[in-house]
């Protein structure tokens, strides 16, 4: 059994708003050109086993892993799909190298969200047929109770909120990946369109098209690859109730367990002190800091204060979504877990740019599959 797992390829397009001149075939194959030639490899002959992350009712294709050998380079070679966002697929390459029984592994995640038409209806197929599906329910009303439970029992406020969008979009002005880079203001945020109180308009992070590919390897075929691996010292994945009726509505329980099992595998006892920074899924504006709170960086109480004070921001104390996050990049469906590895990557290797946070050694990277979802997933990335 192969000890350690490392990253050494990794592939993106830019993403955007729109893309009517490139179909997700071709957004896959751009994104894993990219990773193969980051990691020096031909996936004809030296990659073991494919994973992709997708979701039919997403892609309109029954089976859709017929449908992504081709732009991977994966003909007649192993490969399946995991029906998750793509962090828990990076998991499943990560359990399969751990067997020993294979090499080298690529994970693919894409979204091609600009093609849906009725995003309400593929998330109303998602929730309870008997009890809430019939109610109609927009899927954001669910985030605004959500939010406004969170917020009662933290006492975080609207403008503490707004503040993570602020930060957000800011940062990915920096970013050459990211598609809704802004300067906004927190009264831009709070006066936005009211989409399901006290959820507006700029707390939501927008939809995006893009494709992002990771190659993983063994402890001696990544020494042998590149000078800069990126070891996966810990992964944990959750998939908790998808029924509105017996969540809890305050707490991120799905990303609070994973972190537990990402914690004990990559052995970290303080989390705050042992983390440089953080690529958190923030899906809505209190999604970052629900999800913070969760994986214990902080009690319910502090995390009005890091966003108040900055310590969050890029030049913080304890910098999160460097990168823009969701917010800020555009949300990517099932390859939004894939991009905030892509950026944590990035800053491990000394390669953000402008964005780069100093002393970057290791990365706390948190996905969430999002509404009605309470599925999520935790990873550990040390250089």
């Amino acid at each position: 059994m192969s000890d350690r797992i490392a990253i050494v390829g990794i592939g993106a397009t830019q993403f955007r708003s729109i893309s009517p001149d490139l179909s997700y075939k071709e957004l896959v194959f751009e994104a894993a050109v990219k990773a193969y030639e980051d990691a020096g490899i031909d996936p004809r002959k030296d990659v073991d086993v494919f994973v992709t992350c997708a979701e039919d009712y997403i892609e309109g294709t029954s089976i859709f892993d017929e449908y992504t050998p081709d732009q991977l380079g994966a003909a007649l070679r192993p490969m399946h799909t995991i029906t998750q966002e793509g962090l828990t697929g990076l998991a499943s390459v990560y359990l399969q190298l751990r067997t020993g029984e294979f090499e080298i592994g690529v994970v693919e995640a894409h979204s091609k969200a600009s093609n849906i038409l009725t995003p309400d209806g593929i998330a109303a197929c998602a929730q309870d047929p008997i009890y809430n599906r019939p109610l109609r329910i927009n899927h954001y009303a669910i985030a605004g109770l959500e939010m406004r439970r969170f917020m009662w029992e933290t006492g975080i406020t609207e403008e503490q909120c707004a503040k993570v969008v602020v930060k957000n979009r800011k940062n990915a002005l920096k970013n050459p990946f990211a598609a809704y880079g802004a300067n906004l203001s927190i009264e831009d945020v709070i006066k936005s369109s009211c989409v399901a109180e006290p959820l507006n308009e700029l707390d939501i992070a927008q939809p995006a098209d893009g494709a992002v590919v990771i190659v993983l390897a063994t402890e001696a075929k990544a020494k042998a690859l590149t000078k800069k691996p990126i070891w996966l010292r810990g992964i944990g994945w959750i998939n908790c109730t998808p029924t509105l009726e017996s969540r809890d509505w305050a707490k991120a329980i799905y990303c609070e367990k994973a972190a537990i099992m990402a914690y004990k595998m990559a052995k970290i006892q303080n989390p705050r002190k042992e983390i440089d920074f953080a690529e958190v899924d923030d899906t809505f504006s209190y999604k970052e800091l629900q999800h913070l709170q969760a994986m214990k960086l902080g009690c319910e109480c502090e995390m009005g204060v890091w966003i108040d004070t900055g310590m969050t921001s890029l030049s913080g104390e304890f910098p999160v979504n460097p990168s823009g996050g969701s917010l800020g990049m555009g949300h990517l469906l099932e390859a939004s877990g894939l991009a905030r590895v892509y950026m944590a990557v990035k800053q491990l290797r000394g390669e953000a740019g402008e964005l780069q946070v100093k002393n970057a050694n290791t990365a706390l990277v948190c996905a969430w599959r999002g509404i009605p979802t309470t599925s999520g997933a935790v990873a550990i990335l040390s250089n």
